[in-house]
Parts: C-alpha cells; structure tokens; sequence
C-alpha cells in the first residue's frame, strides 16, 4: 500500500501517531516533576538531617548539626513538638529567665527524662497557660510544675510573639508546622547556617563585655512600651496564674512559685522608670493566690557588683544556672544549708507588708553603697529619653 500524504497514514495508522505524541508529553511530564521534585526532596532531606530548630529530634553529629543557634529563635515550635514526645511529667514554666538559669538536670529532679524546661523568650502569662494546658493534655499524669514569674509577663501590652501559633498547642502537629519546618526556604537558610557554624566552631555574634550586656538589656526594658515604658498591670494576665494554680490544685498537682532573681539594677530601672508602687501592688495581688517564693530584692546574691568574672548573672535580667540552682536548692528543700539565708522568702498576705518594707530599706543601704550602679541606670534613662525627644522632633 502507498501512502502519499499524513491524511492517508492517518487512515491507515489512526493511533500511530497519538501514541507518540502520548508518550512524548508523558516522558516529558517525567523528566520535568522528577527535575522538580528532587531538589525538593534533597532540601528537605538536608533540613531533617540538620534539623535547625531541633523539632525532628535528629541525630547530633560534632562539626554537623551539634549546635544549633537557631533554635534559640524557634522556642515555641520545637517546645510544643517536644511536650508531645517527651510527655514530661515535671515542668519548669516560664520566660527566658528560667530557660537559661533553671537546669533540669539538677539533683533535686530523680529523673531527668521527665523533667522538662518549659521556658519561653518574652512570653506572657497567656502564653503560659496556654502551655501549661499543652503539656497537661499530653501528661494527665503532671506531678509537678514549677513556675518562675516576672514584672513584664503582666503587662498588658506584652503581645503573644510572632511564632506562638494555637493551632500546634493541640493534640496533633499542624502539617503547616510540618512543611515549614522541612521544606520551607527559610528551614533551609536556617540549615544551611547551623552547618556552616558548627564547620567553622563559630559563635553568633554577641555582647561580650558584662557592663555592655547590662547596658543592652536595662535600654531594652526601659525603652520597649512591651517591658517597662507605659507599663500597664493586666488583671486578665494575673488571672491566667490564677487558673494554672486552680488547675493544679483540682489535678493534686505540686505547683511552686517563684518570682526571678533580677539583678539590682534592674529592680533600680523599675524604680526610674516610675513603676515601684505597681511593682510592690503586683507582688500584693499574686499572695492572694498563692503563697511566692520571691528572689528579688536587695540581697547576697542579686547585689553582685558588675564585672566579668560575675557568677550570678549573665546580664541585668538573666541569672546563671549558679543562681537557678539555688532557687531550686531553696524552693524544693534540697541542701538548704548551701543557701543565702537572705536569698528567697517565701512571702504571704500576712508577711507581704513587712516584706516590701524590707526591700525598700535594703534598697536605701544598697544605693548609698553602690552610687556608680544607681547613676548607670539613671544615665541610660536619660539617654533613652534623649533619643525618644530626638525622634520627636
């Protein structure tokens, strides 16, 4: 048979040529998601391998993934994953203060797999209690929760931070959480310079010198309206404490709290910043729930002078796991003896007054005492308050 034209092959091979052309789309199709998907699927592998933000729970290999600068940055989705596996049946809540100065593994706590640092940066007692019932959820067998509380938690212009998401504070990790935290550009950055310091045994850039860090954080909290600048007492922040300790209470669960050790300079930037009278009325408000082991005041330990070699603090806000390990020594009746005798009064509605009265005075000595830290404080006020007329203008 001849075929002269297309139109008669077409007659005589009706699906000849749809089959190539099938077959041509399909192996193009092919070539073009495999091309596509296994970049994909290399990030991702990578981010899993490295896993950043430590919510895989990835093996740590040295000079790979052992340190993880970025998961500093990620507290609230690594702590909500890791309360779903752990299951933790004693819990350190809190800001910062007790992420960095509390240390599960200290000997008052048996167990240490059971234990669980429930520290987050900056939050606020809603966060708190938001996972506090996170953590309740998963362990109905929650034996023990020690609480670390602060000035600012209860400030109502403290907002939840960018990364608290209720969503992931439910019974399963959002797929959102998932994708994000496995294929997302930002996990892969994020990857990316977790490996390259862990290569090079580099640390993040950070205020190294003492006097510097305790100037960085009293202009933090002296300048930011979420801190101590128009500071605003939120009863609503006060009565999430309230509902934890109600909730502990009705579930027999052993709950102890604590207010932060801050440094003498930053009970002096309360004080400047024209807030002690709210201060000592949110410390009259909280004996009215529940009796308070309070750290704070003028004391041993929290009127280290600043220098380098200081043991207690790591900045104005933040105290050294030295520290922390008193507190626990004082609040869970371990080695007492090892203890301050002035460091943690446990304070009530019966002895709130003559306690406050006792801060005030140990402030006058502590001030006549230490001029150069009291006008440290004065001047970063000032120089705050120049910047803000400056910016004014």
């Amino acid at each position: 048979m001849k075929i002269s034209d297309n139109t008669s092959y077409r007659k005589v091979y009706p699906n000849t040529l749809k089959d190539r052309q099938f077959k041509n789309y399909y192996q193009f199709n092919c070539i073009f998601f495999a091309s596509a998907l296994f970049p994909l699927l290399a990030v991702g592998l990578f981010n899993i391998v490295i896993d950043p933000y430590g919510v895989f729970n990835s093996p740590k290999f040295a000079s790979i993934n052992q340190t993880k600068p970025e998961q500093q940055k990620h507290s609230r989705l690594y702590k909500a994953m890791d309360i779903i596996r752990i299951k933790p049946r004693i819990i350190l809540l809190g800001s910062s203060r007790v992420e960095t100065g509390l240390d599960i593994e200290h000997p008052a706590f048996k167990d240490k797999k059971i234990t669980y640092n429930l520290g987050l940066e900056a939050a606020n007692t809603y966060e708190l209690r938001q996972y506090f019932n996170h953590a309740l959820v998963q362990q109905p067998k929650l034996e023990q929760l020690i609480v670390g509380i602060d000035f600012f938690m209860f400030n109502e212009h403290l907002k939840n931070r960018v990364d608290f998401s209720e969503e992931r504070l439910k019974n399963k990790i959002p797929t959102q959480d998932i994708l994000n935290t496995s294929l997302s550009l930002d996990a892969f950055v994020s990857s990316k310079n977790t490996l390259l310091i862990n290569l090079t045994h580099q640390s993040p850039n950070r205020v190294s010198k003492k006097i510097d860090r305790f100037k960085f954080w009293l202009g933090g909290f002296l300048s930011n309206e979420e801190l101590y600048k128009n500071y605003s007492f939120s009863p609503e922040r006060l009565n999430h404490i309230r509902t934890i300790i109600d909730i502990c209470r009705k579930n027999n669960i052993d709950v102890k709290v604590f207010i932060s050790p801050i440094h003498a300079t930053q009970h002096e930037a309360i004080r400047v910043g024209g807030l002690w009278s709210i201060f000592e009325q949110w410390k009259r408000e909280l004996v009215k729930i529940v009796p308070i082991w309070d750290f704070s005041g003028y004391n041993s330990v929290t009127t280290e002078p600043i220098s380098d070699d200081m043991k207690n603090y790591i900045d104005s806000s933040h105290y050294s796991r030295q520290t922390g390990n008193l507190v626990l020594d004082r609040i869970l009746s371990y080695q007492q003896e090892s203890v301050p005798s002035d460091f943690g009064i446990l304070i009530t509605p019966e002895n709130i007054e003559s306690h406050l009265a006792k801060i005030r005075a140990d402030r006058e000595v502590w001030a006549r005492n230490n001029p150069d830290e009291v006008k440290l404080v004065q001047d970063i006020k000032h120089e705050v308050e120049a910047k803000e007329n400056e910016f004014k203008r």
